[in-house]
């Protein structure tokens, strides 16, 4: 899907960083539908977390069904423990994809964090991957179908980070939160400037 329009350019950096293998959760912001898709081009699989309502939506709700992720229900107490069924994969090496916001931006923004993500990793030491997403609120803002056709695309994968750093969920939430923004302002920093072709 990504790479079907030449108008899209994809820059991923920082895959060094991800240890092959090892119990991980990503975490990333989320800006639009198209962070699925994108977030695809990184060269190893995960395991996805997304809400039930997509599963729903022809051919691609099919798709992300048959490739075995887990729907959920954000305002279903079960579908919080449903979190659990993670648990197996991450430990036998295949990590697991989380939006800790829990939709997509309406302004492009991070918005705040949910605590499943940062409390399953606590409990079973999981590090935790911070995962930062540019070009797809432009390309695809939230409440509509229309894609903008000319649209460059930033994936960041950041250093891992160790629960067992932090004294609280709080304390690591807000930690990851401010490491995501930081790297956010970075990104658009460089999209804004001019190309060197």
């Amino acid at each position: 899907m990504m790479k079907a329009n030449p108008g899209w350019d994809v820059t991923i950096k920082g895959t060094e960083h991800y240890e092959h293998g090892k119990p991980t959760i990503f975490v990333a912001n989320h800006q639009s539908f198209m962070d699925m898709p994108l977030t695809y081009l990184l060269p190893w699989t995960m395991k996805w977390v997304s809400k039930k309502s997509l599963f729903k939506i022809p051919v691609f709700g099919w798709i992300i069904y048959m490739t075995g992720h887990l729907g959920i229900d954000r305002k279903s107490l079960r579908s919080v423990k449903l979190l659990d069924k993670l648990v197996e994969p991450i430990q036998d090496g295949i990590p697991a994809m989380l939006f800790p916001e829990g939709t997509r931006t309406i302004t492009g923004e991070i918005g705040n964090f949910k605590d499943g993500a940062f409390t399953l990793a606590r409990q079973y030491n999981f590090q935790l991957q911070p995962l930062v997403l540019e070009g797809g609120h432009q390309a695809m803002p939230a409440g509509t179908w229309k894609f903008n056709l000319r649209q460059q695309f930033y994936v960041s994968v950041l250093e891992p980070v160790n629960p067992g750093d932090f004294d609280t969920v709080a304390e690591f939430r807000e930690h990851v939160q401010e490491q995501l923004k930081n790297e956010l302002e970075l990104l658009r920093g460089r999209s804004k400037q001019p190309s060197s072709t």
